[in-house]
């Protein structure tokens, strides 16, 4: 069964499937006679804001594309405005070029500038930042012809890139917004604590545990009083000069056994 394909906007219907034929067509009269008149022109600038404001529903379409929620939205939408703005204000109805065959690369390309400049809440690199752009598009097409979502492999064909870039690409998808810490998360009585309060911490006794399992294999290497002399010293906390009254030799012999036992541990244990 084929799927019912979707009101394609600016071909006569609006986003809801209703025919604007007619209003379209005398918007594109509207701006041919703008074009006519010369600025400063009252009635252009009447037909100037008439076009404006029967192409913004497609203005905000592309911007829909691009998925930008929250905070970000309202301004992302200004960005679409701007363009379409600027092609209103360009489009010379005598270079035979369709209307929204001009308005549509005019509008996104003011839409991939803003995305590419103030959207990205940590630095990405360039390249990377119009990796995103073109993958959207990608993507997008690929997953009309699968119908199902492409895979990383897919999508490198078509882009002209390595998998790895492709990867990059969809995680910095995700570096636009981030999560605040103290945004309380939900549970199922309907409480929540701030993400913060959950988050984990270096525990500092993790690298005695490592130190500790690290020295154990090697400390049995150890004669047995080589074994003495590094528990007195380290775990009774004896100084050198009581450990030589304990085993009857003098303070340099235990300075010179420390240093050659200690030695020998920490080049085992590198």
């Amino acid at each position: 069964m084929e799927r019912a394909s979707a009101p394609r906007i600016g071909r006569g219907l609006d986003r809801n499937g209703r025919d604007r034929t007619d209003q379209r067509a005398a918007a594109l009269r509207s701006l041919d006679r703008m074009h006519r008149l010369v600025p400063g022109d009252a009635e252009r600038a009447a037909l100037r804001v008439a076009v404006i404001t029967e192409y913004m529903p497609y203005a905000r379409h592309l911007a829909a594309r691009y998925g930008v929620r929250g905070q970000a939205e309202e301004d992302f939408l200004q960005a679409a405005y701007i363009g379409l703005v600027k092609a209103v204000d360009h489009f010379d109805p005598d270079f035979g070029t369709a209307f929204l065959a001009f308005a549509t690369p005019t509008i996104l390309g003011e839409l991939k500038r803003y995305f590419r400049d103030t959207t990205w809440a940590v630095h990405v690199p360039r390249r990377v930042q119009e990796l995103t752009g073109e993958l959207r598009d990608a993507t997008e097409t690929l997953s009309q012809r699968l119908h199902r979502a492409p895979t990383v492999r897919e999508l490198a064909v078509p882009l002209g890139v390595d998998p790895a870039a492709v990867a990059d690409a969809i995680e910095a998808t995700g570096l636009h917004a981030l999560a605040s810490l103290d945004v309380p998360t939900v549970v199922e009585d309907g409480g929540g604590s701030p993400l913060s309060d959950l988050l984990g911490a270096d525990d500092r006794g993790i690298q005695n545990v490592i130190d500790r399992e690290t020295l154990r294999p090697l400390l049995a290497t150890l004669s047995e009083r080589e074994k003495k002399i590094v528990l007195m010293r380290f775990f009774r906390g004896m100084t050198q000069t009581e450990i030589s009254k304990e085993l009857g030799v003098s303070q340099m012999q235990v300075s010179r056994l420390l240093a050659q036992i200690l030695g020998r541990l920490r080049a085992h244990a590198g």
